[in-house]
């Protein structure tokens, strides 16, 4: 039997080496160590944007990138997924491992209608709301070398084309695109909607001639203030950065439409990230630098929390479905 008690001990040993393993692994699932939620973030945080570099989204992210290591401590590293009025960037967030290290910009109304659409490739639940950092107003916009001094003379025009006067939006399915479809009808007119990627893109487009109008965002329109003209904006009331932009209403066109940024991470994050999260992009934009330099940058700031943001997109959904069913958005290619 002397032969065999090797065997027995180093069985013994394998045992007890095993056991320590596993003991091992479960204090750690236990208590808050180097990547747990309770120290997050530990390593470099990704933020996908979901429109083209130097667009409305970019340009406010960055303001945020600024201030985002005193709340967090880790660099933030931006990656762009651009293409389908944001909806590649969309669904990149919702499909990111949901840890914590990939954040996004997300644009509503433009999600939200996306994740309605026949094509859809993510559903609304799919992300957790941090919070909403703009309330963008839109507005009519020319060139400022167009012979369309207001809105009645953009009406005559429009009607003396015949359909074929063009405005920019950004993407189908999305904001710009239920902006125009309920501008025609306020105003009654048709005419040539031209899509493109990002707001950086239009405004190009905008200006080089290449379209009569657009349906932008009050930022479009700062960012290039000095060649650019306001015909009409959709809000409640004038905006203290383009005072001299009369609204749809004033005008006597029933119309409001506005474009809201805020930033989510997938669904099935953490809850304990999330909070912090959360509770981060509550200081940031509670800072008083960070509203100057969102005042600076023609951003007009308007913080919601992450459940008053949801709470939103909720509503707007529901809003939207007859919207969609109005216009047969919902029956496919």
């Amino acid at each position: 039997m002397m032969p065999s008690m090797p065997r027995k001990l180093a069985a013994i040993a394998l045992l007890l080496a095993f056991l320590l393993m596993v003991g091992g692994c479960a204090k750690g699932t236990t208590q808050t160590g180097a990547g747990a939620p309770g120290d997050y973030p530990t390593k470099p945080v990704s933020l996908v944007i979901a429109f083209t570099a130097g667009g409305s989204s970019d340009v406010q992210a960055r303001i945020v990138e600024k201030y985002w290591k005193k709340q967090f401590n880790q660099p933030i590293a931006f990656e762009y997924k651009v293409g389908a009025g944001g909806q590649v960037g969309f669904t990149e967030i919702a499909r990111a491992r949901p840890d914590g290290y990939t954040i996004g910009g997300i644009n509503a109304p433009h999600f939200i209608l996306q994740s309605l659409s026949p094509q859809a490739t993510f559903k609304k639940d799919d992300f957790i709301h941090i919070a909403q950092v703009v309330n963008d107003p839109q507005m009519l916009i020319v060139n400022k070398a167009s012979r369309v001094d207001d809105l009645d003379g953009f009406i005559t025009e429009a009607k003396k084309r015949e359909g074929k006067l063009t405005v920019g939006i950004v993407g189908t399915f999305t904001g710009h695109h239920m902006a125009l479809l309920k501008m025609q009808d306020v105003l009654g007119i048709t005419v040539t909607p031209v899509p493109f990627q990002g707001s950086a893109d239009q405004n190009v487009a905008l200006l080089g001639g290449h379209v009569d109008a657009i349906i932008g965002n009050l930022n479009d329109m700062m960012r290039s203030l000095d060649k650019l003209r306001p015909l009409a904006i959709a809000a409640e009331k004038r905006h203290d950065m383009v005072k001299e932009a009369p609204t749809f209403k004033e005008l006597g066109y029933p119309f409001v439409s506005d474009i809201r940024r805020g930033f989510s991470v997938p669904a099935g994050t953490d809850p304990a990230i999330v909070k912090k999260l959360r509770d981060g992009f509550r200081n940031i934009c509670k800072d008083p630098e960070y509203l100057k330099d969102m005042e600076r940058i023609g951003q007009p700031a308007e913080y919601l929390s992450g459940e008053e943001f949801a709470a939103y997109c909720d509503q707007y959904d529901d809003d939207a479905k007859k919207l969609i069913e109005q216009y047969g958005l919902n029956r496919g290619s």
